[in-house]
């Protein structure tokens, strides 16, 4: 066992040497740290400057940057966020200015730009601009290009080597997260001997992935090449001639980088021996897929020199140095170019190789020497597909038996590349976990247009309108929202448009958009989304912090018609707050009716839609920066009918379905809510809420948060002998913390002194998305390279997510000789379930296709059990990682993990508590489950386990409760019946006689006003309110009457009011009145909604009598259909009256169906 290593949390921005365990982020933010070291030690005051606008994968740099202000203040590093990329690169430029024009207090200033893909095209002239005129000698610039290659958080797949090509920005670009250490000190002394901007790739597998990495100032020994610079130098002067800024750039600076890339080696072979077979020329990214390649076909340096199989390792590709390519190459037979994405690289190597003498005979990448397709130029690179390749190109030299065999086994098993897209995909028969608004997210409600209209996307979170039922669809880059309106309007029938634009997009450059559609005179009417946060990349401040009255004013300073202000807290604003004249403010109540008066409007109007983001309020909430409402939604399951209202008022992913024997009810998941409470506008009675209430769970105390008797007496898990690297995979759903066990685990294995990396798959799926983290485990680092886990590769699938687990991104990494996989099976609800309250879960296809895809499986309800045991979800993930541990298959000791949870500093004591009850769930689950269910709340009913004669005697007795016996006989008449025609026909298949069982009683159990009354009062309800909740409960009902509730003057429906908690008594009182039900004493019972509901009772008796007469084996499944038809009918008012409408019409069709059916029947017999 290696000794294990002292850590803190601080390391990775405070400890001088060694090594320290960073992401890729923090790598970039310990970077300037590193290069003020080295300053200092050479002499040098200096200072550093950065700038840039935050994007995938590019993010949270900033975010990252404001954690560490202490250690950036310590170091003379200032941190100034960009407006937007073209402006950041202008104040980048800037910093290599002072003693210009002004005297300088430092002896230079090395500059950082930071951007995602299209913010790099966007700042394309300032790039230009500063390059040309270059850089002090004693500062520098390193160009951070966040390259999203297979657009996992992006609108498109990016590469920006060719905008660095046309700016003359030489390009570094690095392999793994210790690289962009190395690289980026490089960079630097780059840009101030050669006078020239230098850019550093930063791909998605780079930065979100983890390391333990080397920090040492003066590791990295820099060589200043002897090269021939003229007496005026490279270096930023004024004032400076247009033309010998050209001339300096061509004839000096691209030809001394290149001198500076050879003396320090960028370039270099890495295995150069034996005959010359075949040369791979690698670089970046691609260069770690490919030793990954070379691993997984067993090619070592010994087996590569008997094969004549060389390596040159590519760290600068553009201006790429000749001379190390043209040693290396001279006398190959046959070179291969290996890179990501177009053939940047390639097409250098050619011109550079092609009019050598010994030049290799054939140089490949992308095509073949036939003008086959060879390597992608989409989506990226991975090691399954390199190794097929370079197996087939060895093959062709040479016969090699070992590798023919490797070969004809990958051909078998060829990969079929996944480019991680947002879906989870495509195995038929299950769920898809698709990201999604947040829980009281504000976009669930100012996404929504009125009847009739059409919006456009925009850039961010709410992009994801276009993919729910909001009319919302086509998008622009961003700033640009709206402009395409400008050309397109005048040769559509639409006359008017919706553009949604967040705040920061508006303030980012979106208000251009605004001012040329201003100045076109289109209709449009742009819906700015104030959400006090960058929501989609970490909760970001936005740039000036504009408010809703600052825009306003802005949007009156730019000539817009009209404009209104829509919150969820109108009253917020007090008196002190001017807003543009004119300005109005409304509740969101009233957003269908402002957006209606909007589209009306001729030209350019807006509207500010202001209300926090849910995930930030939650921060906030946690910190105690901002009121957290004391008061929660709860559904009594009992009265509620599962139409679904409750979702379409408020899109929210925190309602969740609830298999009850009476149906799929709904239930608040109260861990996720993030207390909107639009939840509560669904027309429905069956929604209360509660103040006062805390969910009830386990009281933690010293004896059972960590019974010592029993933990004491678990036995150490197995050790894991680390031969070759150990491949994890973590899945789960975006936003729940699935993250945080791979930065555990990650830092656990840092401390025991091993190789670790951790790529975390997130992107947009980190809004309810799948989220997918890549975890491997070495004896030491450098046994590691590819960041990602191979195709059939993975030893261990720690599924926190069943549905992420069951998707092809997953399986095609397991192996059934080998994949051991731990699954949380609890059916978290997908996006889906939000727009259709019917949408099948498939949990038992989910489970068969991870069987099927494993050695072994372990299938375990841990959001069930933790939360009853810790009253968070959360906590599940901690759960299921212990029990994975315990099980022998996470190479970490235990007391090391612990070490871990101690040092992140976050819910210390739950997650200590949920790793150990889940060690020990390992080792007695029986135990564990035991001291759980008493606090499981909502137990669900597998409905499918179910006997007719339990369904039926369930119902029986229901229906007694409901009226009385002679009412359940009614019921029971009927199904005796059904029961005895079966028999007659002898059909045993009893699905007819459940579907009369089940949807005869729906029908004749209708939901007035004495049933919700008594279901409100028989003592069920309050029993489930205080197995959920504990405390001093205060009840709130929100009710229509239909006898006395006001009507909506925008839709004439009825709006429900909010009761207090007197109300039950007179529930209880009217409950006792259910006898009157029906008679013409009834006061409720003569609304229309009354009587339709005692006419479909009468409807389905007879149509149920009709089918009885002819039903047949040939015909049942149609009966089945027929007699499953109230099923669609749920809800209550307006709601019930449509879903009554759809019904009514399916009927219609079924039943003439069923009789074109029986004619035909009877013409057979005839015929007979």
């Amino acid at each position: 066992m290696k000794e294990k290593r002292k850590v803190s949390l601080d390391d990775k921005y405070d400890l001088d040497s060694g090594k320290v365990y960073i992401t890729g982020t923090q790598a970039l933010v310990r970077l300037p740290i590193i290069q003020k070291q080295r300053d200092k030690l050479s002499g040098l005051n200096t200072a550093a400057f950065i700038s840039g606008y935050r994007g995938s994968p590019l993010g949270m740099y900033d975010k990252a940057l404001w954690s560490a202000k202490k250690f950036l203040k310590n170091n003379d590093i200032n941190f100034t966020p960009g407006l937007n990329e073209d402006l950041a690169a202008t104040a980048v430029w800037g910093s290599q200015q002072p003693g210009l024009i002004s005297e300088k207090k430092m002896d230079g200033v090395f500059g950082i730009w930071y951007g995602k893909g299209p913010g790099v095209d966007r700042s394309g002239d300032a790039f230009k601009h500063a390059n040309s005129a270059g850089t002090s000698p004693n500062g520098g610039v390193l160009t951070l290009l966040g390259d999203d290659h297979t657009a996992k958080s992006s609108t498109l797949a990016h590469q920006s080597e060719y905008a660095m090509l046309d700016a003359q920005i030489p390009i570094l670009n690095p392999s793994n997260v210790q690289e962009l250490l190395d690289f980026g000190l490089l960079g630097w002394a780059l840009s101030r001997y050669a006078g020239t901007w230098v850019s550093m790739k930063c791909v998605t597998a780079t930065i979100d992935s983890s390391a333990s990495v080397y920090v040492d100032p003066e590791r990295n020994k820099i060589v200043v090449p002897e090269f021939n610079i003229p007496e005026d130098g490279v270096h930023i002067r004024w004032p400076d001639d247009i033309m010998s800024q050209e001339k300096r750039m061509i004839e000096t600076k691209i030809p001394a980088a290149k001198a500076f890339s050879e003396i320090n080696k960028i370039n270099k072979p890495i295995w150069h021996e034996g005959e010359k077979n075949i040369g791979i020329v690698a670089t970046g990214k691609g260069y770690a897929e490919l030793r990954q390649a070379l691993e997984d076909i067993s090619i070592d340096q010994s087996y590569a020199k008997k094969l004549g199989l060389h390596l040159f390792k590519v760290g600068m590709p553009w201006p790429l140095e000749p001379k190390s390519l043209i040693n290396f190459a001279n006398g190959m037979k046959e070179i291969i170019v290996v890179e990501e994405k177009r053939p940047f690289l390639e097409e250098q190597v050619k011109e550079i190789l092609y009019n050598q003498v010994n030049r290799p005979e054939y140089i490949v990448g992308k095509f073949d020497e036939e003008n086959n397709s060879l390597l992608p130029s989409s989506g990226e690179l991975s090691a399954d597909t390199l190794a097929l390749v370079i197996a087939e190109r060895i093959s062709n030299h040479q016969k090699e038996n070992k590798i023919a065999e490797k070969l004809k086994i990958m051909k078998q098993n060829s990969p079929e590349p996944h480019e991680g897209s947002w879906n989870t995909t495509e195995i038929t028969g299950i769920a898809n976990r698709t990201p999604y608004f947040c829980s009281g997210c504000p976009h669930n409600t100012s996404t929504k247009l009125p009847s009739g209209s059409k919006a456009m996307a925009g850039i961010g979170c709410h992009y994801m309108a276009a993919w729910m039922n909001r009319d919302t669809d086509l998008f622009t880059h961003m700033g640009a929202e709206g402009a395409n309106w400008i050309g397109m309007s005048p040769f559509v029938e639409d006359k008017h448009i919706f553009q949604n634009i967040g705040d920061g997009t508006y303030n980012h450059s979106g208000i251009l958009a605004l001012r040329a559609s201003v100045a076109a005179e289109v209709n449009i009417t742009y819906k700015i989304l104030y959400n006090d946060a960058t929501a989609m990349t970490g909760g970001q401040p936005t740039e000036g912090s504009p408010t809703p009255a600052s825009i306003t004013h802005q949007l009156y300073g730019e000539g817009v018609k009209r404009i209104v202000v829509v919150s969820d807290e109108p009253d917020k604003y007090g008196v002190g707050i001017k807003f543009a004249e004119g300005t109005t403010i409304h509740h969101r109540n009233e957003l269908d009716q402002v957006q209606k008066e909007l589209r009306s409007w001729p030209g350019v109007t807006a509207m500010v839609y202001d209300q926090t983001c849910a995930t930030e309020k939650r921060r906030r909430r946690k910190r105690g920066e901002m009121e957290d409402p004391d008061k929660r939604s709860f559904i009594n399951d009992l009265v509620c009918e599962g139409c679904g209202d409750c979702s379409n008022e408020s899109n929210c992913i925190s309602i969740e379905p609830l298999e009850t024997k009476l149906g799929r009810k709904r239930i608040i998941n109260q861990s996720t809510c993030n207390k909107d409470f639009t939840c509560v506008n669904g027309f429905c009675p069956s929604f209360v809420t509660v103040e006062g209430a805390q969910p009830k769970k386990r009281k933690l105390t010293t004896a059972n948060a960590v019974p010592e008797n029993i933990f004491k007496n678990l036995p150490l898990p197995k050790e894991i002998i680390l031969n070759e690297p150990y491949d994890i995979l973590v899945t789960g759903i975006g936003g729940t913390g699935v993250v945080t066990i791979g930065a555990l685990i990650g830092m656990a294995s840092h401390i025991e002194n091993k190789g670790v990396s951790v790529l975390d798959q997130v992107g947009v799926a980190q809004k309810g998305g799948a989220v997918l983290s890549h975890i491997k485990i070495a004896s030491k680092p450098e046994e590691i390279h590819s960041v990602k886990v191979g195709k059939n590769n993975a030893d261990l699938i720690l599924g926190c997510d069943m549905v992420v687990s069951a998707s092809s991104l997953v399986t095609e990494l397991m192996n059934i000789n080998k994949t051991k996989s731990i699954i949380n099976d609890h059916e978290t609800p997908v996006a889906g379930f939000v727009l259709n309250p019917d949408h099948s879960f498939g949990g038992k296809r989910i489970r068969q296709v991870i069987e099927q895809s494993s050695e072994s499986v372990n299938f375990i309800n841990s959001i069930k059990i933790a939360t009853a045991m810790f009253g968070d979800s959360i906590s599940s993930n901690m759960f299921i990682t212990g029990f994975a541990l315990q099980k022998g298959l996470i190479p970490v000791l235990p007391e090391s993990l612990e070490e871990a949870i101690r040092l992140n500093g976050i819910a210390i004591e739950m997650n200590l508590s949920a790793f150990r009850w889940g060690r020990l769930a390992a080792h007695n689950y029986d135990l564990v489950e035991k001291e759980a269910r008493p606090y499981m709340n909502n137990i669900e009913v597998d409905v499918e386990t179910l006997s007719t004669n339990e369904i039926i005697e369930d119902r029986v007795n229901f229906l007694k409760s409901y009226q009385n016996k002679q009412y359940s006989k009614k019921y029971l008449k009927l199904i005796n019946k059904a029961k005895q025609k079966l028999k007659e026909i002898n059909i045993a298949d009893d699905e007819f006689l459940k579907a009369v069982a089940r949807y005869y009683f729906k029908l004749m159990a209708y939901k007035d006003e004495y049933e919700v009354a008594r279901l409100y009062t028989n003592g069920e309800f309050k029993k489930s309110l205080y197995k959920a909740f504990e405390g001093d409960l205060k009840l709130k009902f929100h009710l229509a009457p239909p006898l006395f509730a006001p009507r909506d003057p925008n839709t004439g429906k009825l709006k429900k009011i909010t009761i207090g908690a007197w109300i039950l008594p007179i529930f209880k009182i009217l409950s006792k009145f259910k006898f009157l039900r029906g008679t013409i004493f009834d006061p409720f019972g003569k609304t229309q909604e009354r009587r339709k509901e005692r006419l479909l009772i009468n409807q389905y008796l007879n149509d149920i009598n009709s089918i009885l007469d002819k039903i047949n084996s040939n015909n049942v499944t149609l009966a089945i259909q027929i007699a499953s038809i109230p099923e669609m009918i749920r809800g209550y008012g307006h709601v019930k009256e449509e879903n009554i409408s759809k019904a009514s019409e399916k009927r219609e069709d079924l039943l003439k169906l069923w009789r074109s059916k029986n004619r035909d029947d009877l013409k057979i017999k005839a015929a007979e």
